[in-house]
């Protein structure tokens, strides 16, 4: 089926030297960590709105925002922590938050959550 020469190289293992493989830049991406009560980096004013409501309703240890749409506003990613959370399931928590955001999810594309609990 194959000719000998290919078969042989599809069987042998080969390791590549470790001068070829490198890190690709192109996938790189900036990510802002905010911890509260104040973000670092200036937020746009989309990020900033969901910062400010987010930091208020449920204060807590960790709080990040992101525009993850390329700077359009049309979809945040949300990492929050507060202790309103403990003992209440993934869903109840994404319940709470999204009642708080409710007016700003209405304009939005999409919104990636993750809650986690305070001791």
């Amino acid at each position: 089926m194959f000719a000998p020469r290919l078969r042989s190289l599809l069987t042998t293992p080969t390791a590549l030297p470790r001068s070829s493989i490198q890190a690709s830049s192109s996938s790189s991406r900036i990510i802002r960590s905010y911890s509260t009560p104040t973000p670092t980096p200036p937020l746009d004013k989309g990020e900033q709105a969901i910062y400010e409501k987010l930091k208020t309703a449920f204060p807590g240890k960790r709080l990040e925002v992101q525009d993850v749409s390329g700077g359009c506003g049309s979809f945040y990613a949300i990492l929050i922590s507060s202790a309103k959370f403990k003992g209440l399931s993934t869903i109840k928590q994404h319940k709470l938050v999204n009642a708080c955001l409710k007016e700003d999810i209405q304009g939005i594309h999409g919104l990636q959550l993750k809650t986690i609990p305070e001791e």
